[in-house]
């Protein structure tokens, strides 16, 4: 019994102890400041501080935005097959020079009223006289060549590309009229037919102007509803729908040609 009781009236002591031993640890101190540098300021990708290249002047006054859009989008459009690609080199362009054998498969599937004898082009119209384009393959400033690309039956047009001593142009073709339009670049039709850019790159060389027409369809004669001409270029544009279109814009930084894939509504 004696035990017992010595044992129980140590025990809240010894239950004590630890108690009290916490309370008697020394507070935690503190870690000693550490400077931390600021992070710096996020920096979008360059061609977002290219502002020149978010904008097109329509009319005095009326500015067009141009916005970035994405490549999957543009890549799943259609593409009309007589936009013919760029050449990537040297090389390749002095291959896209021999243009005969390309035009022969074409008219083959042009039909009776487009053939070609010797150097020259012929297309007969239904309700005008024939248009006859003759080739010339002097050495010069004077050199010219006619080139059949395709037969247009949404705008009743047959499309030539002419080829100059140095770049060139395209040329419509009325089908009924031979009327002739001169186009900067090769017409990309809007899926209801009523409108159709055309949109040239050429930031390197500078040959051929770069830039983006628009035109309408209106009586079934092409009318140019406005023509900029721009230090971008404007690659193979595509119709995301009646109203807007996708391009590949290119332009020069840096000593070197860059290109994105940027969204424009062209019809308000």
């Amino acid at each position: 019994m004696f035990r017992f009781r010595t044992v129980a009236a140590v025990l809240p002591l010894a239950m004590a102890l630890p108690a009290c031993s916490l309370r008697m640890q020394p507070a935690e101190k503190p870690r000693p400041g550490i400077a931390v540098p600021p992070l710096p300021a996020p920096k979008p990708p360059r061609i977002y501080r290219l502002e020149h290249l978010d904008t097109l002047v329509q009319v005095p006054g009326r500015v067009l935005r141009i916005y970035p859009a994405a490549r999957p989008v543009y890549e799943r459009l259609p593409s009309p097959h007589w936009v013919l690609p760029q050449a990537a080199s040297a090389a390749e362009e002095e291959s896209f020079l021999d243009f005969a054998a390309e035009e022969k498969r074409r008219l083959l599937k042009a039909g009776p009223r487009v053939f070609r004898k010797g150097r020259a082009l012929y297309l007969r119209p239904t309700a005008s006289r024939e248009v006859r384009l003759v080739n010339n393959p002097v050495e010069d400033e004077r050199n010219v060549a006619y080139e059949y690309l395709a037969t247009l039956p949404e705008i009743k047009q047959w499309l030539v590309s002419v080829h100059l001593y140095e770049g060139g142009y395209y040329m419509l073709i009325d089908q009924r009229t031979g009327h002739r339009t001169q186009l900067m670049a090769p017409p990309v039709i809007a899926p209801d037919g009523q409108h159709f850019v055309c949109g040239n790159s050429d930031v390197l060389a500078r040959f051929e102007p770069s830039g983006l027409q628009l035109w309408s369809m209106n009586d079934g004669v092409p009318h140019l509803l406005w023509e900029r001409q721009t230090e971008w270029g404007c690659t193979q544009p595509r119709w995301l729908d009646n109203k807007t279109i996708l391009f590949e814009q290119d332009f020069f930084d840096k000593g070197d040609v860059d290109t994105r894939v940027v969204r424009l509504k062209v019809i308000p």
